[in-house]
């Protein structure tokens, strides 16, 4: 029984095999006169590999070349470059474009680098210093514009301000910190270590407390007063400007 149902099967596909290997001779023969039989063993004279499709392959990559400017903008003093990109830009892009933008700004920034490092080298100036700045802005504000994205998709999930749970809370020296919560293996109540910690500053700190206040009240109110007298000076020395200037306001 099991011979006579072997026997069937290896028929059925020497059909198959046969089927296919006319249809593939058929279809090469009749698409640009290149014969391609896979089923043969001796396979043709093939002329060039250009006229064969049926294999896709990716774009060739460059080696060290990327890390170097385009050769067009060699011994060029000052380089076309566009804006950096703005937050407000980038929050209408999806997830998918801003990985990619992410890449394509990390390998500029590091052509940018290799072009100040082979400058210095030279001892010349770097063409168009102002572009590798502008990558760094471009990818703050991306990154400032996924953390937005996270923090969203996290107080919308669980409702926590932070990525890592945690709470206000005053350490022995009066001031406010953002203490961490951590996963421990046994209870609070039984954690030697946890309990060694402060949370709570002694009655005399206060005293400190409110010095250290009136120090950072008379440093801002210092600062503001030198720049009041910075402003008053720059009025005298350039009367013309400051009159220019209320005229313009009216």
């Amino acid at each position: 029984m099991a011979a006579a149902s072997l026997a069937v099967l290896c028929g059925k596909v020497s059909a198959v095999l046969k089927t296919s290997r006319s249809l593939i001779s058929s279809q090469a023969t009749a698409s640009t006169g290149f014969s391609l039989n896979l089923l043969l063993k001796n396979t043709p004279n093939i002329t060039s590999l250009h006229q064969c499709r049926l294999l896709h392959t990716t774009l060739s990559r460059k080696g060290l070349e990327e890390f170097f400017d385009d050769p067009k903008n060699w011994g060029e003093e000052k380089v076309k470059s566009g804006a950096s990109w703005t937050c407000q830009q980038l929050r209408n892009k999806s997830n998918e474009d801003l990985h990619k933008l992410w890449y394509v700004l990390l390998k500029e920034r590091n052509m940018l680098l290799t072009l100040e490092q082979e400058a210095k080298r030279q001892i010349l100036p770097m063409p168009s210093p102002e572009r590798l700045e502008k990558v760094v802005e471009s990818m703050d504000a991306l990154d400032k514009v996924v953390q937005e994205r996270e923090d969203a998709l996290r107080l919308l999930q669980t409702g926590q301000e932070k990525a890592r749970p945690g709470a206000w809370r005053k350490d022995i020296f009066g001031r406010i910190i953002w203490h961490k919560f951590k996963q421990w293996p046994i209870p609070w109540y039984l954690n030697k270590r946890y309990n060694r910690k402060r949370f709570f500053a002694m009655p005399y700190v206060d005293r400190f407390d409110r010095l250290k206040c009136e120090k950072q009240a008379r440093i801002q109110a210092r600062r503001k007063n030198l720049e009041k007298r910075k402003e008053k000076l720059l009025q005298e020395k350039f009367p013309h400007l400051s009159e220019a200037q209320k005229s313009s306001l009216v």
